[in-house]
Formats: structure tokens, sequence, C-alpha cells
């Protein structure tokens, strides 16, 4: 364990160098400087490991062990470079440091595996510089969609196909879907508080949340404070307050794991002295099982436009994110299970609140992930921590793993 650990903070420090600012956190975009830098770097830790290093077409990079006996049956590792804006070193980039690492020891210790590992840093997942996301695994699965990123720009002007082109990559040249891929194992970070409060160091994830996000607008009617008796008012403000209690009352009453969120709101004139005659609120609806999910949203809108209609409010929704939920493969989640506590790991089956690329390779790729603990649950935050122990621990859950699934 002592070597492992050694590993890990020596790995981490080389790739974290890339995109982090003291005081400041993690910033690694999409086809930045700090971006390619972090890539060519596994590259070059790839190859010096005796593997063989390779991007493709978009700038996915990948470190391949090949197998003795079965090549074209790859078990890949991995997870996203990229990072959001102020966040940590943890959130993604620690899934290919581990799979790395992983991949390393089996490779010292056992030779050659019967079927191949690759090691995966996937180009981006976040949507941080550009509003697309999961750009290195889609392609990697053959839904990346070009039209959309075409004509995309980030908050400098900078367009998408401009900066992938600088960096020396550009769209693939056919669309190709990987067939080999036989399983798809990622490590992460929890994001939540849910392993750290329980005292588990690690996590089989069984599903990822579906979720369902929304703009809502409510119109009623802006007027002088002063002057508007409370019995004439049209108060978005106040129809919002309805919403957002009764909502979250009920949302609590319904339980885990079904969570519901109202992140930013924007009342106009959003002033002292004027009745807010505007409101533009989000609303973000997560749960595991598709069909809660959408009979508890659309109940909570149903109900909104009921209360609008009673304070004669308008009320306009607009649904532009609903992802269904995406369970792990049952088979490859017994078998992270069956293998972790033969190990007498200390873990819980538990389901991700947060999106991950395991949930585009899961529909089309047997999938599995892997959680362990965030101290205190934060994320994208230059706070976000883990302990060193626990990120060994997770390392060394992986080798088993990989073990299991490309030497037996």
């Amino acid at each position: 364990m002592e070597l492992l650990k050694s590993k890990v903070e020596e790995t981490s420090k080389k790739i974290t160098q890339y995109g982090y600012h003291e005081g400041a956190g993690m910033t690694r975009l999409l086809y930045t400087e700090e971006w390619l830098s972090a890539q060519n770097t596994f590259l070059e830790l790839f190859e010096k490991s005796g593997f063989q290093a390779y991007a493709d077409d978009v700038g996915n990079v990948y470190g391949r062990l090949e197998g003795r006996e079965f090549p074209d049956q790859v078990i890949m590792s991995g997870s996203h470079v990229d990072t959001v804006v102020n966040g940590g070193n943890l959130d993604g980039q620690f899934g290919i440091e581990a799979a790395f690492i992983a991949m390393q020891y089996l490779k010292d210790k056992h030779g050659s595996p019967k079927r191949t590992i690759e090691a995966v840093s996937l180009a981006e997942e976040e949507g941080s510089r550009f509003p697309y996301v999961f750009w290195g695994s889609k392609n990697i699965v053959g839904i990346a969609d070009n039209d959309a990123v075409k004509d995309l720009t980030d908050n400098k002007g900078v367009n998408f196909v401009d900066a992938m082109r600088k960096c020396g990559f550009d769209f693939a040249t056919e669309r190709t879907v990987r067939k080999d891929i036989k399983a798809f194992i990622e490590l992460h970070i929890e994001q939540g508080k849910v392993l750290e409060t329980e005292g588990k160091q690690l996590g089989v994830v069984t599903s990822i949340a579906g979720q369902r996000r929304y703009n809502i607008t409510l119109k009623g009617e802006a007027n002088h404070a002063g002057t508007t008796p409370m019995g004439y008012r049209k108060d978005t403000v106040y129809a919002f307050s309805k919403i957002c209690s009764q909502s979250i009352d009920k949302a609590k009453v319904e339980g885990d794991p079904l969570v519901l969120t109202f992140g930013k709101v924007v009342p106009k004139p959003n002033t002292v002295n004027v009745v807010p005659g505007d409101i533009l609120f989000t609303m973000d609806c997560r749960h595991t099982d598709k069909e809660k999910l959408l009979g508890f949203s659309d109940q909570i809108i149903a109900d909104m436009q009921q209360i609008c209609a009673e304070m004669e409010v308008e009320i306009d929704v607009d649904l532009w994110m609903d992802e269904e939920p995406i369970p792990m493969d049952p088979a490859l989640v017994d078998l992270i299970d069956k293998t972790l506590e033969a190990k007498g790991a200390n873990y819980k089956r538990m389901h991700s609140g947060a999106g991950h690329d395991a949930q585009i390779f899961a529909p089309r790729v047997p999938t599995g992930m892997i959680f362990i603990p965030s101290i205190a649950g934060i994320s994208h935050n230059p706070a976000e921590r883990t302990q060193l122990e626990d990120l060994t621990v997770g390392v060394k859950a992986l080798i088993d793993v990989l073990h299991e699934l490309a030497y037996k």
C-alpha cells in the first residue's frame, strides 16, 4: 500500500501542475494549453511504462496493454481530464491516474493480461468551455454530434473547431464505433458525503440518476411597492415562494433517492421599491427510477400551474434537459461487489446523483463505477479533497477488479 500511496502522490503532482492556480483551484478546459499539456503528459507516462500510447482524432488519450490471448477484447478504465472553472484536481483526473497506476501495477506483478487493458484520458465531460458535454466519450461510442459544435464559441468568442485544430486535433475522418470494448470501469470521487457519513471507503455504483432540468418564467405585474395594496398585487416572488416551499416539502415526503433543487432565481426588476413583475428560476429534479422521476416532476409542474392560476400569474415552462436514469451493468456490479467483498473491503452499494462518462458508455458497453469518499462532500470547488488513504484504497479496488476482468 505504501508503494501505491507514493505513486498516487507522484502522479497527481505531475498532472495537477497543468491548470492549478493557488487559491483558485483547478481550471483545465477543453482544447486549452493546460488541457493539451495534461494530455501530452499522460501520453508520456503511458509510453514510459511500456504501454502503447496514442491519441484519437478528437484528443482522447490512451495507454494500451495488449492482451496475450484475446487482444480484441478491451477492458477500459479512465475518466475525463477537463475540469470546471475553479474546481479541484480529483474530479475526473483521479480516475485517469488510478487507471494508469493500476495498469502499471498489474503489468509489473502479473505481466501481460489475457485481455487488453486500456487506460483512457477522455477529452471532455464537463461542458465548462463550450456548451456541449461528454465530447470525449460520445466520440468513442459514435454518438458525438459534429454539427452541434461547429458554431459553438467560448466566453471569449473562440470557435470550438478553431480551438480543436489549434491543439492538433480535428473531427474524426469517419464515424467509427469501438466494438472491442468489453467493459468500462470508472473510478471517481463521490462528490457527496454519503460514504464519509457512513464510514465507508468505497461505493459500488448501481445506477446514475436521471435528470430533468427546467427554466421557468413567471409573469405578473411590476408596480409601486408603496401604493399597490397587498390584495391587488401580482407578485411573482410571492408566487415563487409558494412554489418553492410546497415543492420542497413534497420532495422531502417522497424521500431518497429523489432530489429537487431550485438553484437559480432572478426576479425583475429586482429593486427594493417595486413589486417584482417577472421572475426566472430553474428547477433540477433527479431520481434513479424513470417513472418516479417523470411522475413527480410532472406533478410539481401541475402544482405550479395551479398556484399561478389562483394568483393570476402567467407561467412558461421550458424543459431543456430530460435524461433518463442509467443503470450500471448488473453482472459487472455483482462482479465488483464480490471482488471487494472477497478482499474484505469496507464498501456499500449506492447510486450516483451526478452525471459521469459512465452514463454514455453504459447503454452500449457493460459499465461499472466505483466511488471513493469526498471530504465533506465537496467537489467542483478548490476545497475538493479525499484522504490519501482513501485514494489508495480506490486504486487497489480498481486493480482487483481489472485483474478479475483482464487476467482471469
